[in-house]
């Protein structure tokens, strides 16, 4: 398999491990700026029309603040070493959040596409369910 490091790869084959950034992100930026002052603002009743004046679920609470850890390398990482070259590099861990972070529910709609497409829904052609074509990327670990 071709180095995925940020050094160029061996192989000549274009890829390369680029770790993401989020803080760059204005998404993130947003919510690490204003999260506070809107749980403030929220549980003391602020925003007349919108909800019942409560303070917000512990659950939504736990979301964004999950998302403002995402990936970022002091909350936490991974040290993984290219077999091919030996470089190591480092990966950080991800919230696994399901509402509020782009890069984790991108993954995982990704992998139920995946498991969609190749377990589920019968493939064009009459080829059996589970058969996967060349064009297919293998998201997903064999059952």
């Amino acid at each position: 398999m071709p180095c995925a490091t940020q050094h160029p790869p061996p192989h000549g084959s274009g890829r390369s491990y680029n770790p993401r950034h989020p803080e760059r992100t204005l998404l993130y930026r947003t919510v690490a700026e204003h999260f506070e002052t809107w749980l403030e603002l929220a549980s003391a009743g602020q925003f007349d029309g919108q909800g019942d004046h409560h303070t917000p679920p512990t659950y939504v609470k736990k979301a964004f603040r999950k998302y403002l850890e995402c990936g970022i390398f002091a909350n936490g990482f991974a040290r993984a070493r290219c077999d091919d070259c030996g470089h190591d590099y480092l990966v950080a861990f991800s919230c696994k959040g399901r509402g509020v972070c782009p890069s984790c529910n991108t993954r995982r709609m990704a992998e139920a596409a995946a498991h969609l497409s190749g377990h589920v829904f019968p493939p064009p052609g009459g080829a059996p369910v589970g058969a996967v074509d060349a064009q297919t990327p293998a998201l997903l670990p064999a059952a």
